[in-house]
This record gives structure tokens, sequence and C-alpha cells, in this order.
């Protein structure tokens, strides 16, 4: 045999030892493989398909009540301030963190806004741009905690949760501040509950109703998905949440991206308690109690991982949306109200196992 000859036989058989190898090594045969790979790489998918299955159920059992332009609308409304405090919680978690003082944070700073505009007279501009320096501040308190101190966030946000809830009565003397006097005085307070139509008749009648609220919760969502993706920072949360040890030696700077994370948090959850404002019309200091609970749900039931490093800020959004749909869809089936409970727990268990089963691709 030529040298030729022996050259070519030899390219052959190493050519086709390396399709052995490659068929030996694809994990991802199979209808179930494929499954698995696909909503470990798209997280939000799953809750996506949840969201359209519960629309497209609701609406044959419920028909043109629940599929008004309405009826749909409402449900954005209704999950705004929800959907704005679980955006903040998603950081957070991404992080391999979670924070059980967003409700707090967002309550605290409306009674900011309400109290220096009414109690000291400050402008409203101004009054709400405190409101919202004391929630940053609050969000980097714990971040100083956690990145710096080494504290658990569990028990960080935990103590600092009882702590702003504590203060905030005693500052607020348990006070509220009625909406009369808001319309009255301040209206710039309830800005983001503001209501417009679109679609109306020329009498008003019909079409979506929307609130300025709801407006400014998908524009956060955008812009969180797009930095999330598309930035060097977004790329180092998901790092620091995947495995902190390896991202410090990659170069990037652990403490900061943490700081940085639960300071963004603490900002979103002060606009949460401006758009709370807006929501209930008024400034009271024991509003918002169940914000911190609400967050961690839409959280877990919309993919993100509890270990952190995996999982969208879009999927956040359509866990906030099921938890909506389920509501006032089973509200108006004309259902126990215990009955939305029981399967926002199904739910809820049901993901985590998801997301246990997803995580084994990359195991």
């Amino acid at each position: 045999m030529s040298d030729t000859s022996r050259k070519d036989a030899n390219y052959e058989a190493a050519a086709s030892r390396n399709e052995e190898v490659a068929e030996f090594e694809d994990t991802h045969k199979g209808l179930i493989g494929r499954i698995q790979h696909t909503l470990h790489v798209n997280p939000s998918l799953v809750p996506l398909i949840v969201l359209l299955a519960s629309i497209l159920i609701f609406g044959i059992l419920l028909g043109s009540r629940f599929f008004s332009p309405f009826a749909l609308t409402l449900i954005l409304q209704q999950v705004a301030i929800v959907g704005i405090v679980a955006s903040a919680q998603s950081l957070v978690i991404l992080t391999a963190g979670i924070d059980l003082s967003v409700g707090a944070i967002a309550v605290v700073s409306s009674v900011i806004m309400g109290q220096f505009t009414f109690r000291y007279g400050l402008p409203v501009e101004l009054s709400v741009l405190c409101g919202l320096a004391v929630g940053t501040a609050i969000g980097y308190a714990n971040g100083w905690l956690v990145a710096v101190m080494k504290l658990p966030p569990f028990i960080v946000t935990l103590g600092m949760w009882q702590i702003v809830l504590a203060g905030n009565f005693l500052y607020s003397a348990n006070e509220t501040i009625r909406s009369q006097e808001i319309e009255a005085n301040a209206p710039l307070l309830q800005f983001l509950g503001t209501t417009f139509k679109i679609g109306a008749d020329a009498d008003g009648r019909g079409g979506a109703t929307f609130t300025y609220g709801v407006i400014f919760m998908v524009l956060l969502v955008l812009l969180l998905a797009y930095v999330l993706r598309h930035t060097a920072w977004g790329r180092h949360v998901y790092a620091v949440g995947d495995d902190p040890d390896a991202a410090e030696l990659s170069g990037v700077n652990v403490k900061r991206t943490l700081i940085s994370v639960y300071a963004l948090a603490g900002l979103i959850c002060a606009f949460a308690g401006w758009a709370l404002i807006g929501r209930i019309g008024s400034v009271s200091p024991t509003s918002g109690q169940l914000l911190n609970i609400e967050s961690i749900t839409a959280v877990v039931i919309g993919g993100i991982s509890l270990f952190g490093g995996r999982g969208s800020i879009l999927g956040t959004f359509f866990g906030a949306l099921i938890v909506g749909v389920f509501t006032l869809g089973l509200r108006l089936a004309g259902a126990d109200a215990q009955w939305t409970f029981l399967l926002i727990g199904v739910l809820i268990i049901a993901a985590v196992a998801v997301d246990q089963w997803i995580r084994k691709v990359s195991a």
C-alpha cells in the first residue's frame, strides 16, 4: 500500500471514530430529551405554556365574561404591583439569594412619599425622590450585609423586614393619608394609578382600561430582560448566581455585583410603593403586607431557579399573570377564594419539580 493510500485509510478510520464519539455524547436523543433541553435553554417557556392554557380554559368556561377587553386588562391592573416587586425579587434570586424585605421596602417608601409631602410640606416631586432614595438605601444595606459581611440573604432580609416594618409603624404612627387629601393636594402621588382607555366608543364605554402602573411594569420587565441578556452586568448576575467562586476567578467583582443587585431591587420596590399609592388611592402603613410572599410565588411559578443562575425575567412576568388569571377566573366562576390558594400552591410545587427535572440537563 502506498503512503497516500495509507494516509487516506487512516483519515477514514479517524473520521469514523469521531462520528462514533459524537453519537455517543449526544445526550438529547429522543422526544423527552429534546423537550428537557429546550426547556433548559428557554426557562420562560413553561410559564408561558401554563399562562396560555389557563387563559384558554377560563375562556372556554366563562366565554365573553373572561375574554372581554375589560377583564383581560383588569388582570394586568391587579398584578401590576406584584409584577414590579417580583421583578426586584427575580434579580436577587438570580444571584442565589432571596429578599424577604421587598414588601416592607415598598410600603415604607410609599409612607415616606406621603409623610414628606403632608407632614413636612415638601414639593411632591421631591418627596417621591426621597421615597425612591430610601428604598434604594435599604436595598444597599441588604446587599452590603450579604456581600461584605457574608451573612445569609435569608437571615439578613428577614431581619430587615422586621426592622423596616417596625420603623414604618413608628414613623407613621399608623396614620393613613386619605385619598381625598391626595387628590386635592398631591395628585402626582396617585399618578401610576391613573387610568386611560384604548378602543372606547364616543361615550367612553367599552375598550381596554390601562393604568400608568401597568405601562411602567411592562417597560420595566422589557428593560430588565434586555439588560440581563445583553449587558456585561447581566451576565455577571447570572455568573454570581451560578457559581460565585468561579465568577470571582473569571474577573467578576462579586461583592459589587451583589450590592448593585440588592440596591436596584430596593429602588424597584420603592417604585412599587409609588404604584401602591395609585392603586389603593391612599398612603397606608398597613398595605402590601403579602407582597414578599406574592413576589416569591410569581418568581417560582415563572421558572426562575431558587438555586440561582438560571431563569428569565419574562418568566416572572408570566408567573404574575398566571396568578392574576387564576384569581380573576375563579372569582368570575363563583368559586370559593380558597381554590385560588390551593391551585397556586399546586403550581408552586409543580414549578419547583419541573425546575429540578430541567436542571438535570446541566448536571
